[in-house]
């Protein structure tokens, strides 16, 4: 069993920056390929990185790419989410998830664990 813990949201201006942080408990952290998802107001959540098991590999949706950075310190049993040049469009809660899997994958069902949540607000 693993545990989820988020932490960084906050209320920022178009613009600034965040960085999330998801602590993982539990079982070999290098064991899973962790990811963050989003979930606006009214719509389904959606994905917005991976990262392989050894840190190596990334993947990001489109809207995001060369703004948001995942990371993972192994050390720590952490994965970040260093998000630039907020919109308001990138406004929701964001969630960590975790798969026992070599293979990225960016659909929430084939995730195994996740996070409570970690609310995201941009002002415009």
């Amino acid at each position: 069993q693993v545990q989820l813990v988020e932490s960084g949201g906050g209320l920022v201006q178009a613009g600034d920056s965040l960085r999330l942080s998801c602590a993982a408990s539990g079982p070999t952290f290098t064991n899973y390929l962790m990811a963050w998802f989003r979930q606006a107001p009214g719509k389904e959540r959606e994905f917005v990185a991976v990262i392989s098991r050894s840190g190596g590999s990334t993947y990001y949706k489109d809207s995001v790419k060369g703004r948001f950075t995942i990371s993972r310190d192994s050390a720590k049993n952490t994965v970040f989410l260093q998000m630039n040049s907020l919109k308001p469009e990138d406004t929701a809660v964001y969630y960590c998830a975790a798969r026992r899997s070599i293979v990225l994958v960016a659909t929430q069902r084939d995730y195994d664990y996740w996070g409570q949540g970690t609310q995201v607000t941009v002002s415009s």
